[in-house]
This record gives structure tokens, sequence and C-alpha cells, in this order.
């Protein structure tokens, strides 16, 4: 008996349960004639991917070029599998800014302790990743595949 691959688009509660479930995804950026894919920690929350890093490249790129693409996957098998790609604006709110942006970098900061619980204080595994990012999700798609008997 064989299987055939059977291919289907997720609905919206779909992707935003495999969001939800996951916690490791790639960011893909561009600049210039150049994509970069990075892997990264996020939690996903009310529509947004919250997640952190580091001054350096990829921040400078966004400051200037914040439109990206994120995507996260469940792989069981070849051909089962679910996918969602994430479309938006990098946002980097900033803990010394004005109010608002104060409010989302704590509200960030708190996001991303359910993930590292020590993150942002002196048990931080990773003390250098001070910025928060958010991700608001401007559109969402999603993808996946089973095996159906043939």
């Amino acid at each position: 008996m064989s299987t055939i691959p059977v291919f289907r688009a997720l609905d919206p509660a779909e992707c935003e349960a495999l969001l939800v479930s996951q916690h490791v995804g790639r960011l893909a950026f561009t600049f210039r004639d150049r994509v970069d894919i990075e892997p990264i920690h996020y939690v996903y929350r009310h529509g947004c991917i919250i997640g952190r890093t580091q001054l350096g490249t990829k921040v400078n790129v966004l400051a200037h070029h914040p439109w990206v693409a994120f995507e996260v996957d469940h792989v069981e098998g070849l051909f089962t599998w679910r996918s969602v790609v994430v479309h938006g604006r990098m946002e980097f709110p900033d803990p010394d800014g004005a109010p608002t942006d104060r409010e989302r970098f704590a509200r960030g900061v708190e996001a991303f302790r359910t993930l590292v619980p020590g993150a942002f204080t002196k048990q931080d595994p990773t003390p250098d990743r001070d910025l928060v990012f958010m991700l608001p999700v401007a559109d969402m798609r999603g993808r996946g595949a089973r095996q159906d008997p043939g």
C-alpha cells in the first residue's frame, strides 16, 4: 500500500497554533543584492513575533530596511509537515524612549521571559542580547503536507 502526499493551505488558526507551538524560526532580510537568513528564538503573542538580539550588522541593516520575512516549520517527515511564513516590518522599542516605547519594551521582556525566565536579569544565559524586537504580523500564510493512502 502506498501513500501520496496531499498539500494544502493552513487556515489562520492553524498558522497561529504553529507559531505558538514553536520557539525557533528563521528571519530573512535583504540589503542591496544579498538576502540573509538567521535563526532566532521567539515568542508569538497577540499577532506579533517577539524576540531579542544584540547590536550588530543585522540590527544596522534592519534599521534602514525593516521589511522582513519570518518562517517557522514543524517537520515530522518528508510529506508530513507544516510551515508558516510571516511578512512585516521589524520594530525595536527603545527602553529609554517615549513612554509607549518603554511599555512595549517591557511587554517584550515579559513575553520573552516565558521562554527564557532569566532573560534581562543577572541570570541571563545570553546577556549581550539586550535588544527586544517585535514583528507585528502584516501578512501570514501557511502550507502543510500529509500522507494520504492512495
